[in-house]
């Protein structure tokens, strides 16, 4: 049923105002509503300070990239968004998953900017120092890459293996996890554009504006960092309420 531009800007639900105001939220709310706004997209709330990650990501890193870089994705989106006089999904989810299906003129923009969008919402509830994986946790992932330390080698190894600008993700795949990468701001839950579908349970952003400031061309020194800062009650939280 198509949505009229009318009820799409009355009805209520913005993806990361939800999703980081609070980040023991489940994946559904995660990935909460792209349609049905009653105000454009907005960046969601950090939910801690610039420097909360210091020393493994530097202050001046978040601020740019978080006040810079996600609100351009937010504000592009918005911009892309006000040019749909119709819409026929109800969750961001519906969109990416259905991205082949935007009017072809406003596709390249929704497909980034809804993407990059995602991908940092999803990112800044990811990141927090000093948690630990619980035993259930580690035995999961030792039973999907043999041991929790072989798990971090595959990531990092698919980190370091990306070619420019990307993401690297844990996915729970037909009740599987699975270590893939995607180019530039898809994701996994983009059919028809990602090579491998999933529902997205760790992101590592790889484009050297996360990194560069502090790292500078040492990515592995930030995909090193990168263990430091993962929240692993959220990921665990993730997997638990995953489809």
């Amino acid at each position: 049923m198509k949505v009229s531009r009318k009820s799409f800007v009355k009805s209520a639900a913005i993806l990361a105002g939800a999703t980081l105001l609070n980040t023991h939220k489940t994946e559904a709310q995660i990935t909460a509503a792209l349609v049905n706004l009653e105000n454009d997209f907005a960046l969601p709330p950090l939910g801690y300070n610039y420097d909360a990650l210091e020393p493994f990501i530097d202050k001046l890193t978040m601020e740019i990239h978080y006040s810079k870089h996600h609100q351009a994705y937010v504000n592009k989106l918005n911009d892309a968004k006000a040019k749909i006089t119709s819409w026929n999904y109800k969750t961001l989810n519906d969109v990416l998953e259905n991205i082949n299906d935007i009017p072809k003129d406003l596709q390249g923009a929704i497909r980034n900017n809804a993407g990059g969008h995602y991908n940092h919402s999803l990112f800044w509830s990811l990141l927090k120092t000093n948690t630990i994986p619980s035993e259930k946790l580690v035995k999961l992932i030792s039973e999907n890459f043999e041991s929790m330390e072989n798990f971090k080698t595959l990531f990092t190894k698919a980190a370091m293996g990306i070619f420019g600008s990307g993401w690297v993700w844990l996915i729970k795949q037909d009740g599987k996890l699975k270590i893939v990468s995607t180019p530039n701001q898809d994701n996994p839950l983009m059919t028809g554009i990602a090579k491998d579908l999933g529902t997205p349970m760790i992101a590592l952003d790889i484009w050297e504006h996360a990194y560069y400031l502090k790292y500078q061309n040492k990515r592995a020194d930030y995909v090193t960092a990168f263990w430091s800062v993962l929240n692993w009650e959220k990921v665990e939280e993730l997997l638990v309420n995953s489809r």
